[in-house]
């Protein structure tokens, strides 16, 4: 009973809508509901349930919770009890959790911060959904703090097995890319290795990535660019459409404009069959300098790939191939596009508005290509307003002689329309189609005389606007329609119509000569109550009568300006002014009076009557800019395309065949990496770098080829390969599978691949030489101590030719003068094992020159910064502060040491001062300090105490106690007291540096101001937020300044370094294996270091 008045309390005003059941819903009142009782706690059931320890419960509450994130209802409150469920077994679970996660992460940042470690140990789960939803989660974190673990994240999840987490891995780049954009050159890296990813379900997704974070590498395409076209039928549709864009840009830096004039295209079903008439040949003799256009097989692969799209179900892949067409295609095979756009007009509203747009453009410039479905572009009576605007706009552009007549029918339907706007529209595409075709000019004046006795105010004016425009183009044979129309002046109030007639009067005013001056006086006696526009075209009617009949019209005209001296719009004012001065000027004007009459009665252009979409071709067709007709944020424009030819080789990419392997080889046989027989990626890159001379073979056929023929051939190759050095090379084979370290793999691939056309010696001259001195050390080294030919010891060497420094530490004894008998002992007992990887791998690191460089030192400065503990106040006079004195813990080394500081400031003794109940949080220690037996009135007392922060931020509380009261306190750290100063030279600290890159090194800017950018400033001020050392360095004038510190309870390194310019910009680098402690630490130096004091 309990539960259900929770339940009831709990959703008292969430109450589902009625089922239809036949069971009456019951109405609550909101004030008598649990919403204001005492006890009242918000989703306290869900809460209960996602801590049960039953799964169905919390799937239950689960899919209660996202169904309420659905509604659109506030679920953030139970955020702490979901996350917990991340670590759930049950794979539904875990799903709906991460469903949330998505959610929220990006608006409960702070809560998701503290789970980190939680997702990232989701990117390990064996299940490919939950490590790709961890993925998702991590990226939907928008804090700059966690970038070096999305990084990490993305190159690991790059790599992963499977698809669906690389795809996953493609989106979250465009989220880092928007949150650190200096991650750019990185993620480019990233981009690059998902390009060479075969599978179909990653392709859309890197393409969208590479859109996003860098269109403008075409470089990067080259040799995926045939791989793309032949996986654009199998890819998703959304990623359909994101290929077919980029490689619509790239095939306009890459190829040639196939419409370009005086090209003729070879392809193109016109001459396919090589017919050619006598005219064509005549043309080409007296031309024979330039050349026919030919169209590169590349760019027909990308025609002839795309065109089975166009019958596609998705809109946006149709439409997107369409624009493809229009952009890159020649003229001649354009038109394959009109007939699916077509079928798209059956499709929703949405999609009609966005196709019908995109066809009004494509029809200013292809009439031809739509001619055939004129019909189809009729107004429908359910089509909105918009749709029927553009299918006007189509229609106008369509109109030829052939097809007017037909047209213009429809149009004399449409006028008697009840929708205005469409009616307006229509007397606009009359006009449109009158001054187009020369010969339906008449019967479109007649029509729109007929609508001058319409009904419809708005009707008649638009007709009489429209006829104005087209009167301009033929006046004297039209001087009835302009006496008709001086005759509307009484009927019509439309301030647009009146205005076009009085121009249409004034302009022509000898045509009428008898019906003008009666006109104007109409117009003087009305002039205050017109409208604005009105009263500038009386101005100018006035002002034309007075230059051809002044005599008439002289004294209307004054009165009429005097009328507009005193009007309230200042334009109309200032026209005023100008007129009378330019009509009837004083003694000191009438420069200008003289060509008054070329001024306004001079002949002007006709308009011309253009397609609002004929500009809308700069943009590419199918973006948004195109639809708004401004270019919208983030367009890219098209590019055009190039004058001459690029280069067309950087597209062919040579597949290695298991027979070609044999002739490639010499008769000495160097050793093959079996590694390359597991690495995909290996084996294509020395697949893609050898015959790099050698031409391409047919571009159909290699493009035809599917990725699946690709990776076989390859593997086949590479067993071939295998086979073959089992057979010549057996003494080397088990030091061959014994190097086994990823680096050295892809160097001795990428090595016996660009050299397999010359003998293996020379290749082993050419290897020695591009090898560092450590590597010519090595290899000398080896002749010495091991015992077999050299020949053997070559092809160790070349099986594994980048060795870290600590092998040749290791190796190079003989030497190395510093060592002692006991070691050469050592070496001469095991002088046959010593050059095995295994135990070169066991003895990695061991130094026997250096020995170990990093050492604990004392600290630069010791803080007098003293920290409240216990307020006077608060402590009935006892008074204790502490400070970090930075030296070595006397009670373990692992613990930060801070000195206690007693003050008794009251008027009585305290006794028995000493530390009380503990409470810290995980493994972190404290060691009490000594208990002080008594305090005397004014005096102070020191003590110390340790305590192990396990390298965390995390405060410590305890109690302190006396005789009559127990005070909580909590001990604080500041990130920079958790280090302990060391000291090591300078290559040691780049060398470790080197190690703490990606997600462990945090960066910061700062303005260091005049006063703080000296040496001794940058040193003072870094001693004081941090327990470091400095560590030197070489180059003095370069103002790099280097500390060095470990943390005291792990023993992690945290290396700092400061560059500064004389300006004062500064940045300053932590490198720490504990990113909390790099990120605040950072924070610290900045506002140390740009503090003045």
């Amino acid at each position: 009973m309990a539960h259900n008045n929770t339940e009831h309390r709990s959703y008292a005003n969430e109450r589902p809508p009625s089922t239809g059941s036949g069971e009456a819903d019951i109405a609550t009142d909101p004030a008598s509901g649990g919403i204001f009782a005492a006890d009242y706690k918000k989703h306290e059931d869900l809460k209960q349930m996602l801590d049960s320890n039953k799964d169905n419960l919390k799937l239950e509450a689960m899919k209660r919770i996202i169904g309420m994130v659905a509604k659109g209802k506030d679920a953030s409150g139970l955020f702490a009890p979901i996350v917990k469920n991340v670590v759930s077994k049950n794979i539904e679970i875990k799903k709906l959790v991460y469903v949330y996660l998505v959610r929220y992460a990006e608006e409960q940042q702070d809560l998701a911060l503290l789970s980190i470690s939680t997702f990232q140990r989701g990117l390990k789960d064996p299940n490919q959904l939950i490590r790709a939803s961890a993925l998702r989660v991590l990226s939907s974190i928008r804090v700059p703090v966690i970038v070096p673990i999305m990084m990490l994240a993305i190159q690991e999840a790059v790599n992963d097995m499977s698809p669906y987490v690389r795809k996953t891995a493609a989106h979250a780049i465009p989220k880092l890319y928007s949150l650190d954009p200096e991650q750019k050159e990185q993620l480019i890296e990233v981009i690059e290795k998902l390009l060479s990813d075969k599978t179909t379900l990653v392709a859309g997704s890197v393409a969208y990535a590479f859109e996003e974070v860098c269109p403008e590498r075409t470089d990067l395409i080259h040799k995926h660019y045939r791989k793309l076209c032949n996986l654009l039928i199998d890819v998703e549709e959304w990623g359909q459409v994101i290929i077919i864009n980029m490689l619509t840009r790239y095939a306009r830096t890459q190829f040639l404009d196939p419409n370009k004039g005086d090209m003729i295209a070879e392809d193109t079903p016109e001459n396919f069959y090589g017919s050619e008439d006598d005219s064509d040949k005549e043309i080409k003799e007296t031309v024979p300098e330039k050349k026919p256009y030919v169209m590169d097989h590349d760019h027909r692969l990308l025609l002839r790939n795309s065109k089975p799209l166009l019958q596609s179900r998705n809109a946006s892949v149709v439409m997107q191939v369409a624009q493809l067409y229009h952009h890159i295609a020649p003229k001649s095979e354009v038109g394959i596009a009109a007939k699916p756009l077509v079928r798209l007009l059956r499709s929703y509203r949405e999609v009609q508005s966005i196709v019908l747009s995109n066809v009004a453009t494509m029809s200013a410039k292809r009439r031809g290509m739509f001619e055939p479905f004129l019909k189809s572009f009729f107004v429908r009576s359910n089509d909105p307003t918009h749709i029927r605007l553009l299918k006007l706009e189509i229609l106008t552009n369509l109109g030829s002689e052939t097809s007017i007549s037909t047209i213009l029918r429809e149009f004399q339907t449409y006028v008697t329309s009840s929708d205005k706007d469409f009616v307006a529209a229509t007397i606009q595409a009359i006009g449109r189609c009158a001054s187009n075709i020369a010969e339906v000019t008449d019967s479109c004046l007649n029509g729109l005389m007929a609508l001058l006795s319409n009904r419809d105010e708005s009707v008649v004016a638009e007709s009489v606007v429209v006829m104005k425009k087209l009167l301009q183009m033929n006046p004297t044979e039209h001087k009835e329609i302009i006496r008709h129309l001086a005759r509307l002046t009484d009927s019509i109030t439309v301030p647009m119509a009146r205005a076009s007639i009085l121009w249409l009067i004034g302009e022509y005013s000898d045509r009428v000569p008898k019906i003008a001056p009666d006109v104007l006086r109409k117009m003087a006696k009305t002039f205050i109550n017109e409208e604005d526009i009105v009263k500038l075209q009386i101005l100018n009617l006035g002002a034309k009568l007075n230059l051809t009949n002044s005599k008439q019209t002289k004294l209307l005209c004054q009165y009429v300006l005097n009328l507009a001296k005193y009007d309230q719009n200042y334009d109309i004012r200032d026209r005023a002014r100008f007129l009378r001065q330019l009509l009837f000027p004083n003694e000191k004007g009438g420069a200008l009076s003289k060509h008054a009459k070329k001024m306004f009665l001079s002949s002007k252009p006709a308009p011309v009557l253009e397609s609002v979409f004929k500009d809308r071709d700069q943009f590419q067709l199918g973006s948004l800019s195109h639809m708004i007709n401004a270019k919208a944020t983030g367009y890219n424009e098209l590019p055009d395309f190039p004058e001459e030819m690029p280069d067309p080789t950087v597209r062919n990419v040579d597949i290695p065949t298991p027979w070609d392997e044999p002739s490639k080889t010499s008769t000495k046989k160097k050793p093959k990496k079996q590694e390359k027989f597991y690495s995909s990626s290996e084996a294509e890159q020395s697949s893609s770098e050898t015959d790099s001379d050698s031409e391409s073979s047919d571009s159909s056929s290699s493009s035809e080829s599917d990725s699946d023929s690709d990776s076989e051939s390859e593997s086949s190759s590479s067993e071939s390969e295998s086979d073959e050095e089992k057979v010549k090379a057996p003494k080397t084979k088990k030091k061959v599978k014994k190097a086994s370290d990823s680096e050295e793999d892809e160097e001795s691939s990428s090595d016996s691949s660009s050299d397999s056309d010359s003998s293996s010696e020379d290749s082993s001259d050419d290897e020695t030489e591009s090898d560092s001195e450590e590597e010519k050390m090595k290899t000398k080294s080896k002749t010495k101590t091991k015992s077999t030919p050299q020949k053997s010891s070559k092809k160790v060497q070349k099986a594994s030719p980048a060795k870290t420094k600590q092998d040749v530490q290791l190796l190079d004894f003989d030497d190395f003068g510093g060592t002692t008998n006991n070691v050469s002992n050592h070496v001469s007992e095991t002088k046959t094992n010593v050059l095995m990887p295994s135990l070169a791998s066991d003895l990695q690191g061991l130094s026997l020159s250096e020995g170990s460089t990093i050492s604990v030192t004392t600290a630069m400065k010791s803080p007098t910064k003293t920290y409240e503990l216990v307020n006077r106040m608060h402590g009935l006079g006892l008074s204790v502060v502490y400070r970090f004195t930075r030296g070595t813990c006397i009670y373990s080394t692992k613990m930060v040491p801070i000195e206690l500081t007693f003050t008794n400031t009251s008027d009585a003794q305290i006794k028995s001062i000493k530390m009380g109940d503990v409470k810290v949080q995980g493994s972190m220690k404290v060691h009490e300090f000594q208990e002080v037996q008594s305090l005397g009135v004014g005096q102070s007392i020191n003590t110390s105490m340790g305590v192990d922060f396990c390298d965390t931020t995390q405060p410590a509380h305890f109690e302190i106690c006396t005789e009559s009261r127990k005070i909580t306190v909590t001990i604080n750290a500041p990130v920079g007291e958790l280090l302990q100063p060391v000291s090591m030279s300078e290559n040691e600290f780049l060398k470790q540096q080197s190690k703490l890159r990606g997600m462990n090194e945090n960066t910061g800017k700062v303005e260091i101001p005049t006063a703080n950018n000296e040496t001794s400033v940058i040193y003072q001020r870094t001693a004081e937020v941090s327990n470091v050392q400095v560590s030197p360095v070489t180059d003095v004038d370069a103002r790099i300044y280097r500390f060095a510190g470990r943390t005291a309870s792990g023993g992690a390194l945290c290396l700092v370094t400061v560059k500064s310019s004389e300006s004062g910009s500064a940045n300053i680098t932590v490198n720490c294996e504990k990113m909390v402690i790099g990120n605040m630490l950072v924070k610290d130096l900045k506002n140390s270091l740009s503090k003045v004091k």
